[in-house]
């Protein structure tokens, strides 16, 4: 009996591996549509992607998976039944929806993100409209078909967030309001100053991308095993443990953009990178979950990326690359200057207290889309009010409003919430870090990051998705998902930068 488990749990990991080869290769397609495809292949390329979505579909469904999963049951808590129990759950949700449905949102998605790029180039919403009009009722038909308890919301959170529920992740926006909203008050009360003006100026191109790749390098990220492209939005993708690679754009004007989304998706590089490679073409390949994998993002970028001890050692290294421009501000200016606490039109160039009120008026839009409650059509005005209403700016224009995100045209629904997530737990598992190796900081002045990412790779990255996002939070934080320690963060900081009391 021992005997033919063993067998059907290889089988099945052969079958697993199949699957997973096929949405690898369908993410490279994905690549090369966002880096290098000619525009006219786009008709063609959804296709070919909506075609590898159906026949991955169709085989991780297919009756002897189910078969496969039954005659196979390792112990829970090692690495097979690991791999078994999130394949069963990868099987369970795959199986209640047919593969023609799966097969219709790639290929209206894959459309739907070229016009989105045209949509905002030329600040067109009626462009793009009728392309989400098809991917919402998509997405309600596979919502419904998913099932769920309280909400279809539910539904589709579960496929970023395995575990979390609308109504948990209105808990935890509930908490950070308290504790932002008072921050952002007292803050604006003073006035920013134009403190963010250093960040604008003559900014070459190839300087900038030089300068953030030695930076990334130093972070720990393997240039054998990725590579960096330009995209209109950037995005970090892998093909397994071998081949991560990111994507970032360069505004000339402005140094923040391509700087700072460089070591975003670094961040999530790095933890990719650092799954155990025993797990590559299996269901425990990749990150556990979205939410997670923003909080590794978000940690490098903000925690060390915005930090005094970071730039202590590469502030003169950033002068020397951009003398003309940055030669008569001090190294505490530039400091405050990508420090600064101001509302902005823009989610990806939001500072990191109120860069969570964008994703609140997101998760709200989304969640009445998805209830039919607010129409595609009235979605500029419903927009445009909430911006008013959280963070007191309105878009000159679509371009800068509605149409500024990549997600909905890709399907993404429930995904927004999870940079929220992010952000909470990157300052959990950073303190946790801190209290293993006090010396982080002091390697960090150094532009040193061995301590810490050798504290994520063994507590975090090398799991992949053998863990839930609850136990692994709790495995590697012993506790649950705390926005106690990231409101004394922001609080801290802030609080400090601009003399609070």
């Amino acid at each position: 009996m021992m005997e033919e488990r063993e067998t059907a749990y290889e089988r099945l990991k052969d079958r697993l591996a199949a699957v997973r080869d096929l949405r690898s290769a369908r993410s490279l397609l994905f690549w090369d549509q966002q880096t290098y495809m000619p525009a006219g292949g786009l008709a063609g390329r959804a296709e070919q992607m909506a075609t590898l979505s159906r026949i991955g579909h169709e085989m991780l469904t297919d009756a002897e998976t189910g078969m496969l999963l039954d005659s196979s049951w390792p112990e829970q808590s090692s690495e097979e039944g690991a791999l078994v129990r999130r394949a069963r759950r990868d099987y369970e949700r795959a199986t209640k929806l047919p593969s023609s449905l799966v097969a219709q949102i790639t290929r209206t998605t894959t459309i739907a993100e070229r016009v989105w790029v045209e949509a905002r180039a030329k600040s067109d919403w009626s462009l793009f409209a009728p392309h989400l009009s098809q991917i919402l009722t998509l997405k309600r038909e596979a919502a419904e078909l998913l099932d769920y308890d309280d909400h279809p919301y539910d539904a589709l959170l579960e496929g970023y967030e395995p575990g979390a529920k609308k109504a948990r992740i209105e808990a935890m926006f509930e908490e950070l309001k308290k504790g932002i909203v008072p921050l952002i008050r007292a803050v604006a009360a003073q006035g920013d100053g134009n403190r963010a003006t250093p960040l604008y100026g003559a900014f070459g191109e190839a300087e900038q991308e030089e300068f953030g790749r030695a930076v990334v390098t130093d972070f720990g990220y393997d240039w054998e095993r990725g590579r960096q492209d330009r995209s209109v939005h950037p995005f970090c993708i892998n093909f397994g443990p071998g081949d991560v690679r990111i994507t970032t754009r360069f505004n000339k004007g402005w140094l923040a953009s391509a700087l700072f989304s460089t070591f975003h998706e670094s961040g999530h590089a790095l933890y990719e990178q650092g799954v155990n490679p025993a797990y590559a073409r299996t269901p425990l390949g990749g990150g556990t979950s979205m939410g997670v994998h923003e909080s590794q993002s978000r940690l490098w970028e903000n925690l060390v990326g915005r930090s005094r001890m970071f730039w202590s050692h590469y502030y003169p290294k950033l002068q020397g690359v951009f003398p003309e421009t940055l030669s008569g501000v001090d190294s505490e200016t530039f400091y405050e200057a990508i420090n600064v606490l101001s509302p902005s039109k823009i989610r990806v160039e939001a500072d990191e207290v109120t860069y969570n009120l964008h994703i609140l008026l997101r998760f709200e839009l989304e969640v009445a889309l998805i209830e039919d409650s607010l129409s595609v059509e009235d979605l500029p005005d419903a927009w445009n009010a909430k911006m008013e209403e959280y963070l007191c700016v309105a878009p000159k224009n679509d371009a800068e409003g509605v149409l500024q995100d990549i997600h909905w045209a890709d399907g993404l629904f429930g995904y927004f919430p999870t940079y929220t997530v992010g952000n909470v737990l990157s300052v959990q598992f950073f303190e946790e870090a801190l209290k293993a190796h006090p010396e982080i900081p002091t390697q960090m002045e150094k532009g040193e990051f061995s301590l810490l990412l050798s504290w994520l790779r063994e507590n975090v990255h090398q799991h992949g998705s053998r863990y839930y996002p609850d136990e692994l939070v709790w495995h590697a934080t012993g506790r649950p998902l705390d926005t106690i320690p990231y409101l004394s963060y922001l609080k801290s900081k802030f609080g400090e930068l601009h003399s609070l009391a």
